[in-house]
C-alpha cells in the first residue's frame, strides 16, 4: 500500500482558506483596503465562520503577517539558501526566480512585505512589530548563510554579513517596488542584473 501523501488530495481547512483569501486581498488592496465581504466571497464561507477564527479584521491581518507572509519569506529565502552550499549562487538564483515571477505576472504588485511596511508600520504597533520580526528573520537567515560561506571559502572574508544582509534585502525590495511603480520589465531586469553583479563581487578570489 502506498502511504505517500498526495498533495492534490489535501483540502485546505476553512481557516487556511480564509487566510489565503485575506492574503490575496491584502496583496492587491493593502490592509486598509481589505474587505471582509471580498474574503467571504472568495471562500464561499459564512461570516460566522470567519469570526469563529478571527474576532475582527485586525486579528485577521495579524494572522496573515504571522503565518502567510512569514511563511512565504521563510520558504523563499530560507529554503533557497539552505538548499545550496554556495550562498551567493543561491541568492542569484532566488533573485532570478523573483524576476521571472514578475515577468509572468505573479508578483505584479511588488513585495508584499515592503507594501505592508510602507502602509502599516507607522499606523499600528502590532503590524510594526510583526513586520519587523519578518524582516529580522530574513536578514538573520542571509547573514548566517554569508558567514558560513566565509568559513567555506566562498564569500570574501573582508565583508560584514550583518551589514550586507539588510542591504541585500533592501535592494531586493527596492527593485520589486520599482517594477511595481514603472511596470517596466526592462528596468526590472537591468536592476536585478546589477544586483546579481554586486552579489558576484562578494565572492572570494579563486585560490
Amino acid at each position: 500500500m502506498n502511504t505517500q501523501l498526495n498533495s492534490e488530495l489535501v483540502v485546505p481547512t476553512a481557516r487556511e482558506r480564509i487566510l489565503q483569501a485575506a492574503h490575496e486581498e491584502m496583496y492587491e488592496h493593502g490592509f486598509q483596503g481589505l474587505r471582509i465581504d471580498a474574503v467571504l466571497k472568495k471562500t464561499q464561507l459564512a461570516k460566522g465562520a470567519l469570526y469563529h477564527y478571527f474576532p475582527n479584521k485586525l486579528a485577521l491581518g495579524y494572522a496573515v503577517v504571522d503565518e502567510c507572509i512569514m511563511g512565504y519569506f521563510q520558504q523563499n529565502w530560507h529554503a533557497s539558501l539552505s538548499a545550496s552550499l554556495d550562498p551567493l549562487q543561491a541568492l542569484k538564483d532566488f533573485f532570478q526566480k523573483k524576476c521571472d515571477e514578475v515577468k509572468s505576472g505573479e508578483c505584479a504588485n511588488g513585495c508584499p512585505l515592503s507594501n505592508l511596511m510602507q502602509e502599516m508600520s507607522t499606523l499600528d504597533e502590532g503590524f510594526h512589530h510583526r513586520l519587523q520580526t519578518v524582516m529580522v528573520n530574513i536578514v538573520t537567515t542571509v547573514a548566517i548563510a554569508l558567514h558560513q560561506g566565509q568559513l567555506d571559502g566562498i564569500v570574501r572574508k573582508d565583508i560584514n554579513p550583518q551589514k550586507i544582509s539588510p542591504f541585500l534585502l533592501s535592494s531586493y525590495q527596492g527593485i520589486m517596488g520599482a517594477a511595481k511603480c514603472t511596470q517596466s520589465t526592462e528596468l526590472m531586469v537591468e536592476l536585478f542584473d546589477t544586483l546579481g553583479e554586486y552579489v558576484d563581487s562578494l565572492r572570494a578570489p579563486a585560490q
